[in-house]
């Protein structure tokens, strides 16, 4: 499993970011608080807070492919 927090700037990024997700077999969660979501439903995001970083879980080890066309996202990379 791999996790690392995630950022979105906009409306866009966050359709960008679920184009991704939905191109790779793994599945994807997001979570923020409490809440726990699929990051391949938009809906879903959109349910969530937004303003601050939020937990993305990988449920996969060997999805390198998939973190590094995420790697924009990455609130620790900023």
């Amino acid at each position: 499993m791999v996790r690392f927090p995630i950022r979105f700037q906009s409306i866009s990024d966050v359709k960008e970011f679920v184009q991704i997700v939905n191109s790779y077999p793994y599945d994807v969660d997001l979570s923020s608080g409490r809440y726990v979501v699929d990051a391949k439903s938009i809906m879903g995001i959109f349910s969530l807070e937004l303003q601050s970083a939020i937990n993305l879980e990988i449920h996969s080890n060997t999805c390198d492919d998939l973190v590094e066309a995420l790697t924009p996202f990455r609130a620790d990379e900023q």
